[in-house]
């Protein structure tokens, strides 16, 4: 089971992400970690980079790395960082792929040019394993970028449910025109909801909004992400649970996900 923790360095409340993630690290065993998704102007590539394979050195290998390209930029600029135009933050992510993979790449010299995340360093830690690089992406662009260089997606739940085929098309056409195979992607599809004893929601919403919550009882909602997985292709399913409770969560793992694989099956 992995567990996804948002980024979003300038709201007061919320403690640090990757501090979070490590305290979380070191007190379990099996699950694992991703950031859903790592605010790239606040965290620059370079120190991304060391900060994620020590993470997952430390963990044995359970942390996986989402990246945004950002979204709020006027606290983005408020904390110090770029405010950066769609074009550019579209080169800067890509840039920073390319950073990542080499710094993870110990025992060299490298330099990169780049606008955003130049680079010119001896390279390592190397992680325990590859760390997966999933975006947060919206646009054609970015979902070009995905395609080509990324290992998977996570879809936004600001997005409406109508527009992730055509989303899943282009990463597909970008990933062959990149010589990859589009099945070596992973695609993760976050839902908003609750598990509930009386089935509130009877369908998979087809659209509007994926942040619109889905209360509904456990073979509902094995249902809905057994046609998410066939129709839509998403093989990874990331709770947002509007009742933040371990109830909810024990709920999800041993009713809902035991039903939904074994419809899948």
């Amino acid at each position: 089971m992995d567990v996804s923790i948002q980024d979003h360095p300038y709201v007061p409340e919320f403690l640090d992400t990757f501090a979070l993630i490590g305290t979380l690290l070191g007190e379990t065993s099996r699950l694992r970690f991703f950031t859903d998704v790592a605010n790239l102007p606040l965290r620059p590539a370079q120190m991304l980079a060391k900060t994620s394979a020590s993470l997952d050195l430390l963990s044995g290998g359970r942390f996986e790395l989402g990246i945004g390209a950002g979204r709020a930029w006027p606290q983005i600029a408020g904390l110090g960082g770029p405010q950066r135009n769609p074009r550019e933050a579209v080169a800067a992510v890509s840039e920073a792929i390319d950073v990542l993979h080499a710094l993870w790449l110990p025992g060299r010299t490298v330099s990169l040019p780049g606008q955003h995340y130049p680079l010119a360093a001896q390279t390592g830690p190397a992680p325990a394993h590859r760390i997966g690089i999933w975006l947060g992406a919206v646009g054609p662009r970015m979902l070009d970028l995905l395609g080509g260089k990324a290992d998977g997606w996570i879809a936004p739940i600001a997005t409406g449910y109508e527009t992730k085929p055509a989303a899943q098309d282009r990463i597909d056409t970008a990933a062959r025109a990149a010589g990859r195979d589009p099945a070596t992607i992973r695609r993760v599809i976050q839902l908003v909801g609750a598990v509930t004893a009386t089935p509130r929601t009877t369908s998979r919403p087809r659209s509007g909004p994926g942040s619109q919550p889905i209360r509904t009882s456990p073979d509902i909602w094995a249902k809905i992400i057994t046609e998410l997985a066939a129709e839509q292709r998403f093989d990874t399913i990331n709770l947002l649970p509007e009742q933040e409770t371990s109830e909810q969560l024990r709920l999800f793992a041993t009713e809902v996900m035991p039903l939904a694989r074994a419809a899948s099956a």
